[in-house]
């Protein structure tokens, strides 16, 4: 079909960090990697492995035609608001459930390790 890009996800058995000023925010081992077409491979971690602490729910939500609605959230981080850097999608629509009770991180917004 015409515009249709590949998606696959890949549950990868290493370690995914994200660091925002240098602040630790999320630590995993139980991260899945989104490979969408050409855009950049986005990585899905459990809630329980991010610092929801440091995070402030936002108004701001998007609509995907085959993930669902994704919510966001703003990280602050020593006074600094990061607008908007996770998102994740609360009930995704079928074929992307693997991401349910996950959320994502702007890669090009933080600083992401993987191992």
């Amino acid at each position: 079909m015409a515009g249709m890009s590949t998606k696959t996800f890949e549950p990868l058995n290493t370690r995914v960090r994200v660091e925002i000023d240098g602040v630790v925010v999320a630590d995993s081992k139980d991260a899945i990697a989104l490979h969408e077409g050409s855009l950049p491979t986005r990585y899905y971690l459990p809630k329980e492995d991010v610092r929801f602490d440091l995070l402030t729910p936002t108004d701001t939500s998007t609509v995907c035609g085959w993930k669902g609605t994704a919510r966001y959230w703003s990280a602050d981080i020593g006074g600094d608001l990061h607008r908007d850097v996770v998102w994740g999608y609360e009930t995704p629509l079928s074929g992307a459930e693997e991401i349910a009770g996950r959320v994502c991180f702007y890669n090009e917004k933080v600083d992401l390790l993987v191992e």
